[in-house]
């Protein structure tokens, strides 16, 4: 661990001087208006907030947009909700297709003795019959999602086939199932190049599920809730016609990502890594945060667009650096004719914060009234407990 005199970026991040680095850092105002203003999009539009919090993993944050107006998280594995659901987070949504009715049964049970409202998603047929058995086995009434795939194609059903029919039917007529509507997730977006095809694809969205969701109704099969989630879309949204409830996660934080998308500028980005030069060559400088810090995704669903694993900021220059090369525990930024020296801080904005966190043991919040406190992130064992 390595400690420094200085730190960059000009009042952002205060104090993470005194942090040994590598270190995950928060910056509480940005964080904060990141939260206010994603709350008053999904306000002014209707929307209910379900935030995913995959991207933090953390029950501070967690309750922070809670606060703010969040009507209830979503999560992306029973572990990960796990932790929610302990805390009394409702209702968490589990937007994660689960196809065996163990884990099922034992978050439902959970759910039940924290008295917390659990919500579930499929896209196939197995994934229907898990559900069911969980939901038989606890004797609980489970709302479930149908997963469709509107241009991703990750996990979903294709909604132009009689599939779409087959499987929304197979959870409303399923025994202590309710069919809770359709839910989507435009991660197609993170590849649109900039905020016109962003909005292209929020369009695209909604056209695809309102119009499952007329299909859907003429085969008798109500749909309550249409649900969406992505960053992108949501800041460059297309209107809420149709739409019920939304999903986003990277936004409290934001990453290099977003900025290439054109959706936020650096000055939103709330998440960095402190970093400290400890050796130096002719043509770089080599820091000490590698791939198990910074990780080596070059942005979400391996959409790339981005230059290098990261840009780096010093108090010293007027503009960033890249962070060309990892390996697990260096970083090599490229020097770019500077003259900065062993010891000097850098500011680290990652591709994509939602890994970089997930990475982390623990993140730092640090708030303009030079308090700093650790965070525990959800991943990090101690917080996890057992399930």
């Amino acid at each position: 661990m390595t400690t420094a005199k200085e730190y960059p970026n000009a009042g952002a991040f205060p104090n993470a001087g005194s942090l040994a680095s590598p270190c995950v850092v928060i910056d509480e105002l940005r964080l904060a208006k990141n939260i206010a203003e994603m709350q008053t999009i999904a306000n002014a539009g209707g929307v209910a907030l379900h935030p995913h919090i995959k991207t933090h993993k953390s029950l501070a944050i967690a309750d922070f947009q809670r606060v703010e107006g969040a009507k209830g998280v979503t999560a992306s594995h029973p572990a990960e909700a796990a932790v929610f659901v302990r805390a009394g987070f409702s209702p968490v949504t589990l937007a994660y297709p689960v196809i065996e009715a163990e884990p099922l049964s034992k978050l439902l049970e959970l759910g039940s003795q924290c008295g917390v409202k659990l919500r579930f998603i499929a896209d196939s047929y197995a994934g229907v019959a898990a559900l069911a058995a969980a939901a038989e086995d606890t004797g609980k009434t489970v709302d479930v999602f149908m997963k469709v795939d509107t241009g991703l194609h990750r996990c979903g059903v294709d909604p132009g086939t009689e599939e779409a029919g087959s499987v929304a039917k197979a959870i409303h007529g399923a025994s202590h199932l309710v069919f809770a509507g359709l839910l989507s997730h435009a991660g197609h977006s993170y590849g649109a190049g900039g905020l016109d095809g962003v909005r292209a694809v929020a369009s695209g969205e909604a056209q695809i599920l309102k119009a499952l969701k007329a299909k859907l109704m003429g085969l008798g099969v109500s749909v309550p809730l249409v649900s969406v989630g992505s960053t992108p879309t949501l800041i460059a949204n297309a209107g809420f016609d149709g739409i019920d409830e939304v999903r986003p996660g990277n936004y409290v934080f934001y990453d290099m990502t977003a900025v290439r998308l054109g959706i936020v500028n650096r000055g939103q980005i709330a998440l960095a890594v402190v970093a400290t030069i400890i050796s130096a060559n002719s043509e770089s400088y080599i820091v000490d945060a590698g791939s198990k810090t910074l990780s080596s995704d070059l942005g979400p669903h391996s959409v790339a667009g981005v230059t290098g694993y990261g840009e780096a900021w010093s108090e010293k220059l007027d503009r960033p650096l890249i962070v060309e090369k990892l390996s697990e525990e260096h970083g090599i930024v490229g020097r770019q004719g500077t003259g900065l020296e062993i010891g000097d801080r850098l500011l680290i904005y990652p591709n994509h914060a939602c890994v970089v966190a997930n990475l982390a043991a623990e993140l730092v919040l640090l708030s303009n009234d030079g308090a700093s406190r650790m965070m525990i992130d959800a991943a990090d064992p101690s917080a996890r407990l057992a399930f």
